[in-house]
């Protein structure tokens, strides 16, 4: 398995731990928390759905100086309190500093979807 170089102090918790991690490649788990039910129906928020795929991506690129600029995304099916989502991000495209990251989230079916553009900056973003 590749090291991460990137989201070095980012908690698992929150957004996944890494299951796999290759070149242009990452596969995270994450279980959902009491923390993120939205309603007393046990709904996960959304935004932890895509929380973990943004640092699949990130990733998936791996670089330190990776940001997320763009991502066009699709959510498929709700996710429920103590479900297990794993998140599939693939390096699709890159030149430059640009790179578009494909990236799918399941549980026991598919629940999220989506295009994620990342550039990856010459320094940290904070330094701009």
């Amino acid at each position: 398995m590749v090291k991460s170089r990137t989201h070095l102090l980012i908690s698992p918790d929150w957004v996944g731990q890494t299951v796999a991690l290759a070149e242009g490649r990452a596969e995270v788990r994450l279980t959902s928390r009491s923390e993120m039910v939205a309603d007393d129906r046990g709904l996960v928020h959304g935004g932890f759905t895509f929380g973990l795929a943004d640092y699949a991506a990130m990733l998936a690129v791996n670089d330190p100086h990776v940001v997320l600029g763009a991502a066009e995304v699709r959510f498929l099916a709700p996710v429920a309190l103590g479900e297990t989502l794993l998140a599939i991000a693939e390096v699709v495209e890159g030149s430059g500093k640009k790179r578009m990251v494909k990236c799918t989230v399941s549980t026991v079916r598919p629940v999220f979807e989506g295009i994620f553009t990342c550039f990856v900056l010459p320094g940290h973003v904070l330094d701009s």
